[in-house]
Formats: C-alpha cells, structure tokens, sequence
C-alpha cells in the first residue's frame, strides 16, 4: 500500500505532479507492456513524440538511431534533461496485468519509469513560461553498444543533442530507497567500465602427454592469480578499482590440452590515473605466460568514463529535492562501481543523476535491478517529474552564460 507524500511547499509542482499521476502510470505501464531493446525503440519513440507534440514541444525523432529529442522554450540559457528507453533481455515473471508482452525482453532496469518521469516533466514545464529552453533527451540503448562500441548517449552527442546545452540532469530508480527519499552525490558516482578480451595462447596435444605442448589451461590459472593481485597489490587502497574476470573459454575434451583459452572481463574505476593504471597493470598480469614458455593477446574496449556530478548542478537538486520532500528526506549518494552512459552527455556540459526511491513505503523486500522479478512502486512517477521539472526551471534562472 504506498501514499502520497506530502509537498513541502503549498502549489509546489509536485502537487500538479501528482495531478499528473494517473496519467504517468498508464505511460509507464504501455512502456512497460511492450518493452525493446537497445536502438529498436521505434514504438516507444511514436509513443514520446505523440505525447510531447500536443504540449507545444517541437519534436525530433531519430536522434542516435532511435531517440527522440524535443525542444521547449525560447532563446537563451538551455537545461537538458535525459532518460533512457531501452530494455533488457530478460523474461519477466511478475503475475501483474501490465506485464512484459514481448518474449524475452523487459524493462528490469525503471528505464519504462524514466520514459514516463521526463514526460511527466514535459508535461509540467509546457505549463510555464521559460526563462530559456529545456530539451528533453529521449535515449535509446544505454544498456549496450552498436556494432561500433558506441552506446546510445554517444549516438545522441554525435547528432548533436547536446549542442548549446548549458547543464543536463538525468535520474535513475534504486529500488533500495523507500518512495520520497532521493540521494544525490558530489563528484564520482559511478565508474568507468572498460572491457578486456584476452588469449592466451600455448600449444595442444594429448592429455596424457602435457610435456609435448604449452597448457594454457594451466598458464591462465597463474594469469588469473596475477590479475587478482592487480587491485589489492598495485593498487592504492584508498582508491576504489575492480578487475574481474567473468568469462573463461578453452578446450572440447578432457584429454586434450586445448591451443589457447579466451579470457573476457570488466575493469573499473573513479580515477582516469588509475583507470590507465588498471590497464598497464592488466598487460603486466598476462605478461605472466611468456615467464611459463606460452605468448598472450590483450584487446580492452574503452567503454563509458566516470560518472561525476558538477557539484553546483548536484547542489542545485539537492535543493529542490529538499524544497519538495523535506531535507530528511533527501541524502548524499556513496560512489557505486557500476556504470552509465550519461556519463558522456555529462562530459559535455555540467549535469548531474540523482537517485530517486522507488521501494513502497514500509515495504521490507527490495527488488533487484536487472532481475525478472523487478518491479517499482509508481507513486514515484510524479516525485521524479516535479524534480527534473523544478530543477531544470531554476537551473535556467541560475545559469550564467
């Protein structure tokens, strides 16, 4: 059972937000119904652009493949704000009617409440005359890349939604927050996320004779050892980084010492000096199989930069967040080791991610991102609106150009 959380202020947006509530949960739950994947958002995009166009938003479709970008306001001073679209190949399996539709595929990470919060913002802010512009960022695939490594934030700054943007704010649910707790953080929030592929390579022959070949069944174990040591012998304790190994490959049979064995994993960090430490330091590890007579091949993936908040953006949504909800409820946000792309719309002006609570009030289960099961209390849709609404509509009062 949730309930309405109380505006700090009397006609505050949040009060037309939850006006709005009905609305935003029948978006949410369509979204919801019918879930794609990364760069095959073509009906959510039909459904953001048919509800923005009747609000006076001059719209833009086929933004980095398959977002939408939508334009309000005059001349001046430009606020972005952006969620995702995509959804993950996961089969859901909540009894609920607005259940996933399409095998396979579910909106396990709230990018479905994401969607149906910047609508509701948009909604909110058509209502107002604007100091300046607001552009609402409709992104397709933050879940993965294209073919080219590029993910759909990148998509988007490459066709120029992010052109003349002064600040850019996003949200992400977190399931762990009871609904009306927001936390927003300070400089890194989330980390870099690089990928490494990594062969290494000795020579095959019978099982029972491994002295005529080079295992590298036996070589990866030390690599993996070595590896293991990167963060917790190289590494400065103070400064947070993981290297894991997640995927090992090599051989077909028992008795056969295989040629080579795939390794795969992810490298992460806060700190651009340690990110390219991590790297050296990976080359070093698998340097380890030369020392035992095999060779290796090492390609890492640049994936997404740090997240870190400009602190005067951050500080600004704090503030409305707290002119809201009431300061007890609003907290600072611990660095996480995961990653988003809203890093890169972030590299391009200052922004901020907030975390908005979607756990039901008093409820003592939280339901796991990404897991089949996951669900969100949606009287967090309006919360989520009101913030990036009130936000984006100071931060244009404040901005100096």
């Amino acid at each position: 059972m949730t309930r309405m959380i109380q505006p700090m202020e009397s006609g505050s947006l949040l009060e037309e937000a939850y006006a709005l509530k009905e609305t935003l949960v029948q978006l949410r739950r369509r979204i919801h119904q019918h879930p794609e994947k990364g760069f095959q958002e073509l009906k959510t995009a039909q459904l953001v652009a048919d509800t923005l166009a009747p609000l006076g938003i001059r719209v833009k479709r086929g933004v980095g493949k398959t977002g939408v970008v939508g334009d309000l306001g005059a001349d001046g001073p430009m606020v972005a704000i952006r969620a995702d679209m995509d959804a993950l190949p996961i089969q859901e399996v909540n009894d609920v009617p607005y259940a996933s539709q399409t095998p396979g595929v579910m909106h396990a990470c709230g990018h479905d409440a994401h969607t149906a919060t910047l609508l509701g913002s948009a909604m909110l802010l058509s209502r107002i005359e604007l100091p300046g512009r607001v552009r609402f960022l409709f992104q397709p695939c933050e879940e993965g890349n294209d073919p080219e490594g590029k993910s759909g934030a990148a998509r988007m700054v490459d066709d120029g939604a992010m052109t003349g943007v002064d600040a850019v704010i996003a949200l992400h649910v977190d399931p762990r927050l009871e609904t009306g707790q927001v936390t927003v953080g300070d400089g890194p929030i989330c980390a870099a996320a690089d990928a490494f592929r990594a062969t290494v390579v000795g020579s095959g022959c019978h099982g029972a004779f491994p002295h005529l070949g080079v295992d590298p069944v036996f070589i990866s174990a030390q690599v993996i050892t070595a590896i293991q040591g990167i963060v917790s012998r190289r590494v400065d304790p103070t400064e947070p980084a993981v290297v894991t190994v997640g995927s090992i490959h090599g051989g077909t049979a028992g008795n056969v010492i295989p040629p080579e064995v795939q390794l795969r994993g992810t490298i992460r960090s806060l700190d651009e000096e340690v990110r390219q430490q991590l790297w050296a330091d990976l080359r070093k590890a698998l340097e380890v199989t030369r020392a035992l007579g095999g060779d290796f091949e090492l390609e890492i993936q640049e994936g997404f930069p740090v997240l870190a908040n400009d602190a005067t953006i951050a500080s600004l949504v704090r503030q409305v967040a707290a002119d809201l909800l009431g300061m007890h409820n609003v907290h600072p946000e611990r660095p996480e080791m995961g990653a988003e792309d809203f890093s890169i719309l972030a590299s391009r002006a200052p922004g901020a991610m907030f975390s908005l609570g979607v756990k039901p009030v008093g409820s003592e289960m939280t339901l796991q991102l990404h897991s089949p099961n996951f669900d969100l209390d949606e009287e967090a849709l309006p919360i989520g609106a009101a913030i990036f609404a009130e936000t984006a509509r100071r931060c244009l009062t404040e901005i100096d150009r």
